[in-house]
């Protein structure tokens, strides 16, 4: 299995321990080391996956898992191939950031070769093919020609394509032989490479596409000339650096956006793409359909009500439209457009139904009817099997908070058949065929659990079974965690679900102080059952009842929840969790007087939101890398929620944390990274000012070249160590003022 490298853990045969914010930020991982951008072997003969070293689970190597001798292998050793320490590019390390894996060193990408014997990954800024049958490593790139990102196979195989200085290449495998699909890029011009907006809110990290015959490249090419230049301090602990960052804060110019298909044989000669005649549009999604002759493209609207399907001739660039969805909030997007081989046809996903639904569309844009339907959501569409006539998906049928895997007919005529079992969230990644797919399992206690099961969802193998047992990391621990309660309290028209965490050896004769740890924004839902953010627990072992509730604005639960906080972000969310306070402060076990809210990004921006609005209800608050005015954040998040600043003046002015100071009265804990380039530092700098200039006194700690999360452990512990200390002050765990 998986899990032969054990992890070792010297405590392990002591007495039940506390967990400590020093433990849970050590090495070796208290999750165990479950294996990471798992995939199955266009073969299906194999399983590969990324894994940290046992002292260090953040520097991954490359692992290999035979299905049918089930043996595990080391593939490669990222620390051996370049025999120095890593370094990574500027570009690439926004990249990181921009995929939340700034955290990860070593091999933290890698792609199958379409026959499965070969395997591309980038280290370092080079590339590099690992060769199955050999066991050989060849270099492809090297980095004094330029770092390079985003690589991949072409879908033969013949091809190894990437993006180096703002320019698009394609290397001939057989020859060495190098194409370059683009030559004009540098500058605020770029070709290939996914413009900041589409990385951090689009989840789309890629601007090019293979056609499936290879002989096409439909790539982007983006100028952000005129988007705003922000001139950022980017301040470190020896150095302060001036950083120009073009920066499309909402109601600002966005880059701008064109799409070609660049022939293999005549890459001097690339067709350009009609978007229409309107340039201020977001490119979303790009897909190819089978034939290789056309490109289907997303195309959603700077307002982002609208939503249309076209499908471009690649000769002519000759765009007609399939279908648009509508909404007179936002569209969300998604990645389930999916075309059949076998049949004129394609899956659709929309919200039309108030939840997110699967549907068949033939190649003209007529519905054929629904694959899913019900008042639960689809989360992502995994797989088509063409010759069974069945998709997998997965879901939370029936329960908000989980998601599980689910097989249903194309035609809708039955309902989903659950193919996971266990209570919690399971994570399916699905073969090319659809025969068999990876499931990885966790719950609130359960630390990720790793297994092979056939297409009916029966067991393969068990890949890791990540037991936690004598000689575990979390074992000397697992007798003092804490099993949370869930359960749901009414606000307006909708249930809020919540979570909530009583102290070991609770007494309910006692009064516990409270800490609410909070997210509250879009696409995000803080109660999903699975194993994850310790911290809690570690709160709770110190004594304070810990609190989380899922408010309107946050995902899983339909477009009408979702929709709550159009044009009025920091008025629904926030009365929900206020509503949340009260009723948990109302609690006989609960010291109404000693409450405090704690929250990171969108989290840090509802912990202001709390404090300056919640009056007495709340006595302290840590707030992380906050949004304190929405004009200062980007347009495609902000402006889906809020519109413009100046079409939703009363909406900017109503959601900015400053209208409601006069309301603060609450102690005050603000975190900033110094070098933040998602949520600027700006953000946090005028609220600041805003505070000095009232005499508002606050807490303030700031980091010297961090980015918008803590990438490094030893960062972590230093910032919740600080969070531990000031709710130890104000509201004093163990009762003594």
């Amino acid at each position: 299995m998986l899990a032969e490298q054990a992890n070792s853990d010297p405590a392990a045969k002591a007495d039940p321990a506390q967990l400590t914010l020093e433990r849970l930020y050590a090495e070796p991982a208290l999750a165990g080391q479950p294996p990471l951008s798992m995939k199955l072997s266009p073969d299906g003969s194999r399983v590969t996956f990324l894994r940290g070293k046992v002292e260090n689970s953040f520097a991954l190597d490359l692992w290999s898992y035979d299905i049918r001798s089930k043996k595990t292998a080391l593939l490669v050793d990222s620390a051996k191939i370049t025999g120095a320490p890593e370094t990574v590019s500027e570009e690439e390390k926004s990249r990181r950031e921009r995929m939340r894996i700034a955290a990860l060193s070593g091999i933290v990408e890698y792609y199958f070769s379409t026959d499965g014997q070969q395997l591309l990954f980038p280290l370092s800024g080079s590339l590099y093919l690992y060769d199955l049958k050999t066991a050989r490593v060849q270099t492809l790139t090297d980095v004094k020609d330029g770092p390079v990102s985003d690589p991949k196979f072409s879908p033969k195989g013949q091809f190894v394509s990437f993006v180096r200085a703002g320019n698009l290449y394609a290397l001939e495998l057989a020859t060495k032989r190098l194409i370059a699909l683009s030559k004009a890029g540098g500058g605020s011009v770029a070709y290939g490479t996914a413009e900041f907006v589409a990385q951090e809110e689009m989840d789309r990290f890629t601007g090019y596409w293979w056609a499936p015959d290879e002989r096409y490249v439909a790539m982007q090419r983006y100028d952000e000339a005129k988007v705003p230049l922000v001139k950022r301090f980017e301040i470190y602990a020896d150095r302060t650096e001036v950083v120009e960052q073009r920066y499309p804060a909402a109601g600002q110019v966005n880059a701008l956006v064109e799409l070609f298909v660049v022939p293999l044989a005549a890459p001097e000669k690339p067709v350009k793409i009609d978007l229409g005649s309107n340039s201020d549009i977001y490119l979303a999604r790009v897909n190819w359909l089978p034939d290789s002759a056309r490109i289907a493209v997303q195309r959603q609207s700077r307002d982002q009500k609208t939503l249309d399907l076209l499908f471009c001739d690649v000769k002519t660039g000759a765009a007609s439209k399939i279908l648009s969805e509508h909404s007179d909030a936002f569209v969300n997007l998604n990645h389930a457009l999916t075309f059949l081989k076998s049949a004129p046809e394609f899956i659709w996903a929309s919200e039309r139904s108030g939840f997110e639904h699967l549907y068949r569309y033939d190649l003209t844009g007529k519905l054929l009817g629904a694959v899913t339907h019900g008042d639960w959501a689809v989360d992502t569409l995994l797989r088509v099997d063409e010759d069974t006539k069945t998709a997998y998906f997965a879901g939370n049928v029936n329960d908000a908070i989980q998601m599980q895997t689910f097989a249903v007919a194309l035609d809708g005529k039955s309902p989903p058949r659950k193919l996971t079992k266990g209570a919690g969230t399971h994570v399916s990644t699905f073969s090319e065929d659809g025969k068999q797919f990876l499931d990885t399992y966790s719950d609130i206690l359960t630390p990720p659990q790793v297994r092979l099961h056939k297409a009916d969802g029966s067991v393969q193998a068990v890949l890791d079974a990540n037991e936690v047992k004598a000689g575990h990391a979390l074992f000397p621990f697992q007798k003092n965690l804490i099993e949370p309660e869930y359960g749901s309290l009414n606000n307006v028209e909708h249930a809020l679900n919540y979570r909530i965490y009583k102290p070991g050896n609770f007494d309910p004769n006692k009064r516990y102080p409270a800490l609410v740890y909070t997210y509250g924004g879009p696409h995000v839902q803080v109660l999903q059952r699975k194993f994850g953010d310790l911290l809690p627990q570690v709160f709770a072992q110190q004594g304070y009842v810990v609190f989380s509730l899922d408010n309107r604005g946050s995902a899983r639960r339909g477009v009408k929840f979702e929709a709550a906080i159009y044009r009025q972000m920091g008025e629904p969310d926030v009365a929900d969790q206020l509503a949340g306070i009260r009723w948990l402060g109302a609690q006989s076990y609960i010291d109404k007087g000693r409450i405090g809210v704690y929250g990171w990004s969108y989290g840090g921006y509802m912990t202001l939101q709390i404090l300056t609005q919640g009056g007495d209800l709340v006595r302290a608050g840590a707030a992380g890398a906050p949004v304190t005015d929405w004009a200062l954040y980007d347009t495609h998040y902000t402006e889906r929620y809020m519109g413009t600043p100046s079409d939703n003046v009363e909406g900017y002015k109503a959601a900015t944390v400053a209208t409601h100071l006069d309301g603060l009265r609450a102690r005050l804990l603000l975190i900033h990274g110094m070098a933040d380039d998602n949520v600027l530092f700006t953000n946090s700098t005028t609220l600041m000012s805003e505070l000095q200039t009232r005499g508002v006194a606050f807490d303030l700690m700031t980091y010297p070249g961090m980015r918008h999360g803590p990438a490094n452990p030893k960062t972590r512990l230093h910032i919740y160590r600080g969070i531990e200390a000031f709710f130890a002050r104000e509201l004093d765990p163990h009762g003594n003022q």
